[in-house]
Parts: C-alpha cells; structure tokens; sequence
C-alpha cells in the first residue's frame, strides 16, 4: 500500500473542523497521515484542533492563498506517494481509502475521485464531482450524476470504476509524481476549476483520470463560498476561460472561444434579467479580467505544450471529452441526466 496523507486544506472552518475531521480520523487514520493546512485562518481553527486533536498534523500559512496556493504551498512539507485533497465540509465513510487506491493501481488511474454525495440529503449526488466529470465541446462541465441544477438519486447506476475527463477536489486522490510533474495547481486561478485545468493538463500528457465506484464520501458543498455569490460566479467563468486557452486544441480554440462570448453574454443578460445584478457584473469582470490576461494564459499554453511534448506520454488522452454541446442537449433537449445523453459522443 502506498504511503498516502489525506490533506485537509482550511480557512476560518472551525466549524467545519469540528463537524468533519472527526470522521475523517475515524476513517482514515489506519491508511493515512492526515494533515491540515491553514490558510492564515483567524478564527479559532489552530486553537481547536491543538485542545481537540493534538495528534493531527497542523502546517500553518502566515495568509490566504487560495484553494490553489494554499495546496501547493503545504504539499511541499507532506511526504507521501499520494495526496488525497480534501475539502473541509466533506464527511467520509468506512473503508473509503483503500477501494480507491486498488482502482488506480488496477486501472493506471493517476488521479481519481469517490463518489461523492450531498452531505444534507445522502441519496443524491452533490454538485462538486458527483460520479465523474466531463467537459463539452465549448469547454463548460458537467458530471456523472449531476447536470446543471439536476442531482440523480445514487441506485448504483455508477458503481463501476470509470474513466473520466476530470476529478472532483473535493475529493481528489493524485500520485505524487505526476502532482510534481505538472506543478501542481495553478494559483492564477486562486479558486475554482483548478482541479479541472490539473486533470487537463494530466490528460495532455496522456494520463488516466477516474472515478471509484466503490467509495462514496459526502460534501456538504457552498461552504466556503454561496453556491450563487458574485464571486463564485466570478472565478468560475474566469477561470473556465483561463483552462480553456491554457489546454484546449489550438484549430479549434478561436471558433470555441467566440462561441463562449456568445454564451456567456446571454447568461449575463439572463442574470440582469432576472435582477441579479451582482452576478450580471461578475460575468462582464471575468471576461474583462480574461482579456487582460489572454497573453499571459497564452505563454502558459506554449510552455505546456513543451513540457508535453517532453513528456514519455505526450499523446493527448481524449477520453471524457463530450463531441455535442450540454447546453443543447440539457435547455433544448431536455436531456437532464447522464443516462440520456448518447455515449457515442463520448471520446474514448
């Protein structure tokens, strides 16, 4: 069995230290170190876990890094073969380690995730990864077990081990040597999609990424930003513009490109529409902070490209990648689970 650190990232979440960690020591102290980064919290996080758990390794950050910073900063001091991110809020369940360690070293997964359920109804899947991710023709996500707003009851139609395009971090295992290959998250992002552009990155370079059909953790979900707030919103169409030109095929980038402008101007004048003012501004300032940064993310990709190609596997990993748009199918379509989408457009 590999040497594996569970890695607990937090900022201000006593509360969810409190609530969480318990099962997380519970569950996964026979497998793993477990390990908490803080993020420069100043609430009473450092002083609880020293009364509550003083045998839980604690790396203090002087100040908020972000979800992206925050990791790669406190991975350095972990020794280990395999992290296992994890988010604060999520409560896992007996026996949820080793399932997943089997599927990598069975399937060459370098990374992958559980299932993961909602925490506060744990029959359906939660939002951030549910049973796997995948990624459309124009870039936007979606998962296994969850589309848009559209959350399937857990019946076992996913208990199988998957190979999927991304993996959730809110439960994210990785190898240690592809997590140092790639460099970990790019704190440009500072939060949101960073596991997503990871995992891309990963498959550029012809890894594997899954899903273990065999373990399932609980996220709670939102708690660290509202699931709606402006700057949610903000970081997410950013950062999926951001992912977009750092990864996607260069042919086809500029076509897709202007779609998404498209797209993502119709969300905005939906938003307004619907009175929402603060999310209406947050869609115009990630496009505008995307343009200004359009170069730099542009540098970034020519530099990726060069790592790939030096890379033993520079063969791009298609798998996971859907030919049709969600948006389509979901709002047009009304194909609103994963079962009714049609697997032949699926890469493989």
């Amino acid at each position: 069995m590999p040497k594996v650190a569970v890695v607990i990232l937090n900022w201000n979440g006593c509360s969810h230290l409190a609530k969480y960690l318990p099962s997380v020591i519970e569950y996964s102290s026979e497998h793993a170190e477990i390990v908490v980064i803080d993020n420069g919290s100043t609430d009473k996080s450092n002083e609880w876990l020293k009364k509550q758990h003083p045998h839980v390794r604690v790396i203090r950050l002087k100040e908020n890094k972000g979800f992206a910073g925050g990791y790669n900063a406190g991975l350095k001091e972990i020794d280990a073969e395999v992290f296992v991110l994890l988010n604060s809020d999520v409560r896992v369940s007996p026996n949820w380690i080793p399932p997943v360690l089997h599927a990598m070293r069975k399937e060459d997964f370098v990374a992958c995730q559980p299932l993961i359920r909602n925490d506060t109804d744990p029959e359906l899947f939660e939002y951030a990864g549910a049973a796997g991710g995948f990624i459309d023709r124009d870039g936007f996500t979606f998962c296994a077990g969850r589309i848009f707003e559209v959350f399937e009851t857990d019946e076992g139609q996913y208990n199988t081990n998957r190979e999927v395009f991304w993996a959730s971090g809110a439960a994210l295992f990785i190898q240690v040597s592809t997590w140092h290959e790639v460099g970990g998250l790019d704190e440009d992002f500072f939060a949101h999609m960073e596991e997503i552009d990871l995992c891309w990155r990963l498959k550029n370079r012809g890894y594997r990424i899954g899903v273990c059909g065999e373990s399932i953790v609980y996220h709670l979900g939102g708690g660290t930003l509202q699931k709606i707030s402006p700057l949610k919103s903000y970081l997410n169409f950013r950062n999926n513009l951001y992912m977009l030109v750092k990864n996607h095929h260069q042919r086809a980038l500029y076509p897709m490109l202007i779609r998404r402008m498209v797209l993502d101007g119709i969300a905005a004048i939906k938003f307004l529409a619907e009175g929402s003012t603060g999310l209406f501004s947050a869609v115009w300032k990630a496009h505008k902070d995307f343009k200004s940064n359009f170069s730099a993310m542009k540098k970034r990709r020519d530099e990726e490209c060069q790592a790939c190609f030096a890379s033993e596997k520079h063969s791009f990993n298609q798998t996971g990648l859907y030919k049709g748009s969600i948006i389509v199918d979901y709002f047009i379509r009304k194909k609103h689970t994963f079962g009714q989408l049609n697997p032949a457009r699926f890469k493989k």
